[in-house]
């Protein structure tokens, strides 16, 4: 069956031509022209990756990011025509999968779309502990000796992986592939400021030892004795 995939763009011409090479390449599409739309029809749940522009009339790609990662984990890249470091890291903390920038070649958006595609791992259901810590990956909530934890996507993804292979010293490179959900080429340090994250709201709030540092290789989650 062929993935479906949900465009959210407001320039028709651009919305058409990524519909027709993604159809070309096999994948089921769906448009929409403006956020409000677009988010109505995200919220059904039947796509399987969305495309969505950063300036739309209604409602901003970045609010319908933000209401689409309530309730789901599906794949989002963002299309933007601003070249911004702070716009991509804010797109990037509040949940889009991937980036990418007009105008932008369709080989590389294929490319992102595959990437993305290959890298979506099913939402699993249970409890994760560690430490007096307990993830509930149903309910998508963190709590630390009963009391809840506030995180970003992004916090929570990277503490459910490294709970997930914990007493296992995951490689910063390992983090990035699995956890921003593309193949990561630049430097490694997002993942010590995301971890340093982590630290703050749990490590030094509960006085806990939860996320280890093994100097240069990565980290690892222990159970504190």
């Amino acid at each position: 069956m062929s993935s479906k995939i949900l465009i959210i763009e407001d320039e028709e011409k651009i919305s058409r031509f990524v519909e027709l090479e993604l159809g070309y390449e096999g994948y089921s599409t769906t448009k929409a022209f403006d956020g409000r739309t677009g988010l109505e029809l995200a919220e059904t749940g039947e796509f399987d990756l969305i495309i969505l522009d950063v300036m739309l009339p209604k409602l901003s790609g970045m609010e319908v990011l933000r209401r689409i990662r309530r309730t789901s984990s599906v794949p989002i890249i963002m299309l933007t025509a601003r070249d911004s470091v702070m716009d991509k890291v804010f797109g990037l903390d509040s949940g889009a999968n991937d980036y990418i920038t007009k105008p932008f070649a369709i080989e590389e958006l294929l490319a992102r779309i595959r990437t993305a595609l290959r890298k979506t791992i099913p939402e699993d259901s249970g409890i994760l502990s560690a430490s007096g810590l307990l993830l509930d990956t149903g309910r998508h909530t963190v709590t630390v000796m009963g009391k809840p934890i506030d995180l970003t996507k992004r916090e929570f993804d990277l503490l459910h992986f490294l709970l997930k292979n914990k007493g296992m010293v995951i490689t910063r490179e390992s983090l990035l592939e699995n956890v921003w959900g593309f193949d990561f080429t630049g430097e490694t340090n997002a993942v010590d400021v995301y971890v340093r994250f982590l630290r703050g709201k749990i490590d030094e709030m509960f006085n806990i030892k939860l996320i280890h540092t093994v100097r240069g290789v990565g980290y690892v989650i222990k159970d504190e004795k």
